[in-house]
């Protein structure tokens, strides 16, 4: 039952428990994280209204969610929880798509949903981009040798961790069978809302890969036995986030005595963004870019390489430079350029 049985008035958490539990997970089809940050935002919104709004939680009606009330609770986000922007841009959006679900349900419900459309988010800063020079990354990529096999494997992980441009939970779920050697070389990763995108490797890192499967996954190409994996308790499992986490600080350290400019901190990610980068700068589309790293929405992948580096804007600065030999251009075309804005 949709409705409250003695006012008649839509129930807000029966519409909850359908968006988070029957349109998200069956019609949208998103993946158990995904869900969970709705939840988590909805459920912000909630703590919100018991604890500044005073509102008892078994009270709470679509009533609760006004513009006023809305924009209060930014300020809250902002202000008293300290969230970072991007956080409550998240959080708002998660409000915002509810709400729009239940007004696509009840007809009663489109002028909240309304309400609050063009409510406005925190402005989010855009910092340039943080990645590792050629150096930096050929250090940390030469970090672990490979006289032992822990260290053999901590080698390799980093090695695929760069040259796919992988998220840390799409490189923990690889398994033998999505790693192709055969030419086009490729690994198949699975990624954000169970969405799988194929990545072309390069030739060394193909070179690396064929003695390390034949070491450590002898005739288990078609497995489904994860690619990189530590025992516990006997038994083979994959590895943690946590755990690559903790493998990539012993290769900074190692680094770090190689390469005294080595950063002091770095994290998985980052090597994510390095990969992206070296691309960008030699001068691979966008949008193949935005294919590898798995974007799904193109100005994703532009605002986050919107920064040149200093060598690339040397250039173009370079390139942009009249010489003695450039054509004059006349009063009405400099009258035109003047005007530009």
């Amino acid at each position: 039952m949709k409705h409250n049985p003695i006012t008649g008035a839509p129930d807000f958490f029966v519409f909850a428990r359908n968006f988070l539990h029957s349109y998200l997970a069956n019609v949208r089809k998103c993946s158990p994280a995904t869900i969970t940050a709705y939840r988590l935002s909805l459920e912000c919104f909630l703590i919100f209204l018991t604890t500044v709004g005073g509102r008892p939680r078994t009270t709470i009606t679509f009533d609760d969610c006004t513009r006023e009330r809305v924009k209060a609770w930014i300020e809250w986000m902002n202000t008293t929880k300290k969230y970072a922007p991007r956080t409550v841009t998240l959080r708002l959006t998660a409000l915002r798509a509810f709400l729009a679900f239940s007004a696509a349900e009840d007809l009663t419900l489109v002028a909240a949903s309304k309400a609050i459309a063009d409510v406005k988010p925190p402005r989010i800063t855009v910092n340039p981009v943080d990645y590792l020079t050629t150096d930096h990354t050929s250090a940390l990529l030469s970090a672990f040798d490979t006289t032992t096999v822990k260290s053999w494997r901590n080698q390799m992980m980093l090695i695929i961790l760069y040259d796919t441009a992988a998220r840390v939970s799409e490189l923990t779920t690889l398994t033998c069978s999505d790693v192709h050697l055969r030419q086009p070389a490729q690994v198949r990763l699975k990624g954000k809302g169970n969405k799988t995108r194929v990545v072309p490797i390069n030739t060394a890192t193909t070179d690396h890969l064929g003695p390390y499967l034949a070491e450590f996954h002898p005739d288990e190409e078609d497995s489904d036995r994860p690619l990189f994996y530590t025992h516990h308790h006997g038994k083979i499992s994959k590895l943690s986030t946590d755990s690559v986490s903790l493998i990539l600080n012993q290769a900074v350290t190692i680094a770090q005595q190689e390469c005294p400019t080595f950063p002091g901190r770095i994290h998985p990610h980052m090597l994510r963004k390095t990969k992206a980068m070296d691309l960008y700068q030699e001068g691979i589309p966008l949008p193949i870019i935005m294919r590898l790293l798995g974007h799904t929405n193109a100005s994703t992948t532009q605002a986050f390489y919107a920064f040149a580096t200093i060598d690339m804007m040397r250039q173009a600065i370079t390139v942009a430079t009249p010489t003695p030999t450039a054509p004059q251009l006349t009063d009405s075309q400099l009258e035109a350029l003047y005007s530009l804005k």
